[in-house]
């Protein structure tokens, strides 16, 4: 395809003109898609439907260690899901706490009480202004939380291999920078996985801080959309090498391998931070869940039913991620408006329009039927000061209507981006 950067002024009219058809085409057929979030698809839950078979007067209500699932107590959760998010996360069981069903949820407690009181020193509220820094494009639920308990954001831009460490390595020499978000494998949205180099440095990290933090969301651990997917070091392994054991809390959860609003969530650190946590979590709880943990641990036995289990997720997702993709490379490739990831996992596409166009991209395929996720929305505060980046969340719709989302995301950029060239001739 010849790209829009080459065309001569007559030649973009003409284009253009072709655009604005195929575009009042797509909005004449009352479409009303949505790829605005990175939701398992009804198909994708059903996958787990035996799971509600696995607990009750049949099977019993006790766990492997007697204990009776439907009473008080476990304050940190089921043995068996111990041994089981301690494969996933990388730590020994003991570093474990199973919670409740969201991992984000863990994530806000964990800031809560370093607010109200502190990781071994004065509470970050009495503390003046604090920051975090933000990888971004990054996770809008991450910047949320931090904006919420009013601590500054500090934007890091990404590289291939993760966050620009040269920036976080200086950054953190500001004793009111307190934590770090990272989604270290198939990063919301650029299905980044960081780089063996990256986490080394991270690990290696010397905050001027003594309680900071690296918020390590390891949402997306066990998402291969093929066979080989992308490994990630051990970052806690790495941490203690380095002599920095408690720079590190990790989470996770079955939120996207069980149901999004039933699933369990998981939490790992060193011991001393598992003990901060533990012993602040006695004034929140008696327990949690127990019941929906038992039945994750009848279903997943150890990590070959997981990997078992993602691989039918994989055979899902994978057809919508590569319908996208392929639309994509036929309607945009070689125009010179627009590049994309090819993840191996994860949940999302990144998609970069020229500069100034995403928003207009937006209002275009909302004006199409296509909902898409608010641009600015993977950056802090809502800004994204390129105004380029688009998150593509193929995961909820069929197949069938991801093609015509698909079809409708592409007009849409080369509307916009013809609409800017011709304004700038």
């Amino acid at each position: 395809m010849t790209s829009y950067l080459k065309m001569s002024k007559e030649e973009l009219k003409s284009e253009f003109e072709t655009v604005k058809k195929e575009y009042a085409r797509l909005t004449s057929m009352g479409f009303n898609l949505d790829m605005s979030r990175g939701k398992p698809g009804a198909d994708q839950m059903d996958l787990s439907k035996r799971i509600f078979d696995l607990v009750g007067n049949d099977m019993g209500f006790k766990n492997k260690d007697g204990v009776d699932c439907r009473n008080y107590g476990g304050l940190d959760g089921l043995v068996e899901l111990k041994d089981l998010f301690s494969e996933i996360l990388g730590v020994s069981p003991a570093q474990i706490i199973v919670g409740g069903n969201s991992s984000l949820n863990m994530m806000y407690d964990t800031v809560a009480q370093a607010m109200t009181h502190g990781f071994g020193s004065e509470p970050w509220f009495k503390q003046g202004e604090i920051k975090f820094l933000c990888p971004a494009p990054g996770y809008d639920r991450h910047f949320a939380i931090t904006e919420h308990f009013g601590i500054k954001m500090k934007s890091v831009p990404n590289t291939k291999d993760g966050p620009d460490m040269d920036i976080v390595e200086e950054l953190v020499k500001d004793p009111a920078v307190k934590g770090m978000w990272c989604v270290p494998k198939y990063s919301n949205p650029e299905g980044i996985t960081y780089s063996d180099k990256t986490v080394k440095r991270l690990a290696a990290l010397k905050p001027a801080a003594k309680d900071f933090r690296i918020f390590w969301d390891n949402a997306y651990a066990i998402h291969d959309l093929y066979d080989e997917g992308d490994s990630l070091l051990n970052i806690y392994d790495e941490c203690v090498k380095a002599g920095n054991p408690d720079l590190v809390i990790m989470f996770t959860s079955t939120s996207k391998i069980t149901f999004p609003g039933a699933g369990v969530a998981a939490q790992g650190a060193s011991p001393n931070n598992v003990q901060l946590l533990k012993s602040r979590m006695q004034f929140q709880t008696i327990g949690p869940d127990k019941l929906n943990q038992l039945r994750h641990a009848r279903m997943f036995r150890g990590m070959n039913d997981l990997k078992a289990h993602m691989k039918e997720h994989a055979n899902i997702l994978r057809p919508k991620f590569e319908s996208v993709l392929a639309e994509l490379d036929k309607e945009l490739e070689g125009l010179e408006i627009a590049n994309w990831n090819r993840p191996k996992g994860g949940y999302f596409i990144s998609l970069n329009v020229m500069n100034g166009c995403a928003k207009r991209v937006e209002e275009l395929c909302a004006g199409a039927g296509m909902i898409l996720t608010k641009v600015g929305a993977t950056y802090p505060y809502g800004i994204d000061e390129k105004d380029s980046n688009i998150r593509v969340a193929p995961s909820y719709p069929p197949v069938e209507e991801i093609k015509k989302a698909s079809i409708i995301l592409c007009v849409s950029v080369r509307y916009a981006a013809l609409e800017k060239l011709l304004n700038e001739k």
